[in-house]
């Protein structure tokens, strides 16, 4: 299917940036919750993380073996589907009688969450070209917003009703988004290009070899997402000790800060549309760079450490849109296979970024405030040394459909 002619309504666009939200956030829901879930089911404190780490391995995985469906079924068919398996395995989860129940619906849970990027190629496709920016950036902010605010909900809900509350209220949400989308997705007809899954999943290295301009924003998404994960992975830490030694509950408001800089996205968006990549994809690396030295400062100084929070957040997922708007103006009808290369190195530079916290832990948050300016230097010098030309041109691109 390709892009439709005509604009999207907004109420269409904001139905897809909700449930965008809605089914990203099922991935990050437990990782607040996990010592209430081990006290609850009798799971060793050291077991307990398996819990987080399953999710997001079944998260992965989905990426590459699930997301390149959406080239060869009918996505709305295959989104609503996948809404409803997700609706499912958390109400399971939310019935978990023992840890090792649990433990075994983790993978499932966090596969679930690739409803959301099936969301963003749909999106994509059922877009003008002229508004695709402007609504890739809407749909990427509700997908940010999921992401950040997840665990703030869950902490709310987990302390008014306990653990098992946020599941239930999580396959609820999934549950209404699968009607919703069922009810205003516009129908179409399935993308067809091939029969043969091995064949499909095969193609996405074709594609990964192919075309210069995706392997070019594949490497800026691992790089500007390994720099979200080194903030977000070691900034519990910093607010957990001296100098602000915040609770847990003060400790998930700083999700909300940071959904700030979803802003960043629509501005991007706009920018893409009137063919300003070269600008946005600069101006955010530079941003990134100025964001750690004001994260160095949040050290000790509340301000500066919000200020670096908002900038760093926005300069990522503006990075993230201006790669996005690129990616899905190649031709063809290869969007989900597209996106499955794309996201995989993306959340690659996200374990990369957690590694490298865990390297630098030893000098404290001087020491991953450095390892993260030090990434920006990379997003900075990647895009000095990427030719102009290197941007998406419709003459001068390849068929993306191997």
């Amino acid at each position: 299917m390709t892009g439709s002619a005509q604009p999207l309504p907004r109420s269409t666009v904001a139905l897809l940036a909700i449930a965008t939200a809605t089914a990203v956030a099922v991935a990050y829901y437990s990782q607040p919750l996990l010592k209430a879930i081990g006290r609850d089911l009798g799971i060793p404190a050291s077991v307990t993380p398996l819990i987080v780490t399953l999710t997001q391995l079944g998260f992965a995985a989905s990426l590459f073996l699930i997301l390149p469906l959406g080239d060869m079924l009918n996505r709305r068919r295959l989104i609503v589907g996948l809404s409803v398996l997700s609706a499912l395995a958390l109400g399971l989860t939310a019935l978990a009688p023992t840890g090792g129940w649990l433990l075994w619906l983790a993978p499932l849970v966090g596969a679930m969450a690739v409803v959301a990027q099936l969301l963003v190629a749909l999106a994509a496709s059922l877009t003008a070209p002229a508004q695709r920016g402007r609504v890739i950036g809407s749909v990427m902010s509700g997908l940010l917003i999921g992401i950040l605010l997840a665990r703030t909900a869950a902490g709310f809900i987990a302390d008014l009703a306990g653990w098992r509350a946020v599941y239930v209220a999580a396959a609820a949400s999934m549950l209404g988004v699968a009607v919703a989308l069922a009810r205003r997705l516009p129908s179409e007809q399935s993308v067809g290009t091939t029969r043969n899954y091995f064949h499909l999943l095969g193609s996405v290295f074709g594609l990964v070899r192919q075309q210069k301009v995706l392997r070019i924003r594949m490497l800026f998404g691992a790089i500007a997402f390994a720099q979200f994960s080194i903030l977000w992975t070691a900034l519990t830490g910093l607010l957990s000790g001296e100098p602000y030694s915040y609770s847990e509950s003060v400790i998930g408001l700083f999700g909300v800060i940071g959904a700030a800089g979803a802003v960043g996205a629509r501005f991007a968006g706009k920018l893409a549309d009137a063919g300003r990549t070269q600008v946005t994809t600069w101006g955010t690396a530079i941003v990134m760079l100025v964001s750690w030295a004001a994260l160095a400062f949040g050290g000790f100084n509340l301000v500066a450490l919000v200020l670096g929070i908002v900038f760093l957040d926005a300069a990522i997922q503006g990075m993230h849109i201006t790669n996005q708007s690129q990616i899905y103006a190649l031709p063809g009808d290869a969007r989900s296979r597209i996106t499955s290369a794309y996201m995989t190195a993306y959340f690659a530079g996200g374990a990369l970024g957690s590694a490298a916290v865990i390297a630098a832990s030893g000098w404290g948050w001087a020491g991953v405030c450095t390892v993260g300016a030090g990434f920006a230097l990379l997003q900075l010098l990647a895009a000095t040394l990427t030719p102009r030309h290197a941007s998406y041109e419709p003459s001068q691109a390849t068929r993306a459909t191997p």
